[in-house]
């Protein structure tokens, strides 16, 4: 059997193939798990470093690297045959295979049927040239792991900074002050989010307190409250994102922050209880007091 890294560099490979329509559907996903049930133990963490691809299109560059990683690991007759299979399987798993697809198994299938296992081949020494240079692109490739651990502790601020990248929009804000910004981000989307809906005022009053309390930009500001919205409504894990606010903040950032997510929750021009009790649970976990939470409420008109 393949051993683990070969697996999850295959696993990667599939899903950069599967994003060259521009989509992964649920079927490619249920195919990429397929191939992970040959992992004896897989982690979250294992699970994070694939996420990270699933989340966002690979572009050519990036899945070339990916190609070229797989390449450099196969060293079985076995590695070729599953490798192969795989890709196979993922692109035809939501019953069609489109034209940039076929044109990724096209481009990458012969490299791994002919990559060298053993003895170079006379077909591989041919390919070397071409494969020389793919190299050299591949070293100057993207590589989103390296922003792996953002990924998993701040996914808001990892969203948001690859977005202002890739739209080369100047940032205002010092990096550790984004990070921040995006946290408070999260939490008030959450809030907002307890009745499964953002409404437009909501999300104004989102917008208005990361601009005027927080300095963001106004670019900045709707950047952070559109993804914040966007991550919770997939399920953001607000337990971590408390424990890394609280980690960045100072007691009276925190205070001050139980009067930003009741301003948020009154965006609407209502309070309800199930906010009031949300709230509640987020200002245990910044571990502010009884009296503190009741003093916020307060300030909210009945």
């Amino acid at each position: 059997m393949a051993n683990e890294n070969t697996i999850m560099t295959i696993a990667k490979v599939m899903i950069a193939a599967a994003w060259a329509d521009g989509n992964v559907s649920p079927e490619e996903i249920n195919s990429l798990k397929d191939i992970l049930f040959q992992l004896p133990d897989i982690t979250a963490s294992d699970w994070s470093e694939l996420d990270i691809y699933i989340e966002t299109p690979v572009g050519e560059a990036e899945r070339i690297r990916l190609e070229e990683d797989l390449l450099a690991q196969l060293t079985t007759p076995e590695d070729k045959a599953l490798a192969i299979a795989a890709l196979d399987e993922v692109v035809s798993a939501d019953g069609r295979v489109s034209d940039s697809e076929r044109a990724v198994l096209e481009e990458i299938k012969p490299m791994i049927e002919s990559a060298d296992v053993g003895i170079l081949s006379p077909l591989s020494r041919l390919m070397r040239g071409s494969l020389n240079r793919r190299s050299q692109e591949a070293v100057n490739a993207p590589n989103r792991e390296v922003y792996l651990e953002d990924f998993t502790h701040n996914k808001i601020f990892y969203l948001v900074s690859r977005r202002l990248e890739l739209e080369s929009e100047d940032i205002s804000l010092s990096d550790p002050v984004l990070r921040k910004l995006s946290l408070a981000g999260g939490l008030m989307a959450h809030v907002a989010y307890v009745d499964q809906e953002v409404t437009e005022a909501e999300f104004d009053a989102m917008a208005d307190i990361l601009e005027a309390k927080w300095g963001a930009s106004t670019v900045e500001a709707a950047l952070v409250a559109e993804v914040a919205v966007s991550e919770t409504s997939k399920g953001l894990d607000i337990y971590r994102i408390s424990r890394e606010f609280f980690e960045t903040t100072t007691a009276e950032q925190r205070v001050r922050f139980l009067d930003v997510l009741f301003a948020v929750a009154d965006g609407d021009g209502r309070v309800s209880y199930e906010e009031t009790e949300e709230i509640r649970l987020i200002a245990k976990m910044l571990k502010l007091t009884h009296r503190q939470f009741i003093d916020a409420k307060l300030k909210i008109p009945s």
